[in-house]
């Protein structure tokens, strides 16, 4: 199961980027997926039993990607540790139908704009994320790169973030008084 698993933590970023890029270049980092834009749907039962169990089941959309990952519950610790497994999906379609079938329900939408930057050397990976409820960099790999990493890129182990975007999502409409819906990008509607 240590193939399976995934160790990683969050960083709260500002709204402008470019030193986090610059510091990540200067650290030999170098980018492995150039920014693009994530579409997660989160699948569950009508009663929430995944989420009950602290359980994901996603399905995740970028450029001509799509992967179905189930995570299992979180091990308490300053990162965070769970399994992960991923299956690449042919038929995107086809999947959400058998989930449906299997009384999966499509339960929450959420997006992003990732670019993954590789470390020079070992093992690991930086994901610098845009989201709509703001910018997060998400290390992961071995505790050890994960705590190295975030020094070199002036972070404290204070700093670290273990929640979901979806309970960070809450937690944002929760602060403004907002009726939590899917957390999407607005988009232009005018033609």
């Amino acid at each position: 199961m240590a193939n399976n698993l995934e160790v990683e933590v969050k960083l709260s970023l500002p709204a402008r980027l470019a030193n986090i890029r610059r510091k990540l270049r200067s650290l030999g980092f170098r980018v492995v997926r150039t920014r693009s834009l994530e579409q997660n749907t989160v699948f569950d039962t009508e009663g929430l039993a995944l989420r009950a169990k602290s359980q994901l089941l996603r399905l995740r959309r970028y450029g001509s990607h799509r992967v179905l990952t189930y995570k299992g519950p979180p091990t308490p610790g300053k990162h965070k540790s769970r399994e992960e497994l991923e299956i690449s999906v042919a038929d995107p379609g086809k999947l959400s139908l058998i989930l449906m079938r299997l009384s999966y329900r499509p339960v929450f939408l959420y997006e992003k704009y990732r670019t993954e930057f590789a470390p020079p050397k070992g093992r690991g990976m930086v994901m610098l994320d845009e989201t709509p409820i703001g910018n997060y960099l998400e290390i992961e790999g071995r505790s050890g790169f994960i705590d190295r990493a975030a020094k070199a890129l002036g972070f404290a182990e204070a700093d670290y973030n273990t929640k979901s975007y979806g309970a960070l999502y809450l937690e944002f409409c929760k602060r403004r008084g907002v009726e939590p819906g899917d957390m999407v990008f607005k988009r232009n509607t005018k033609a």
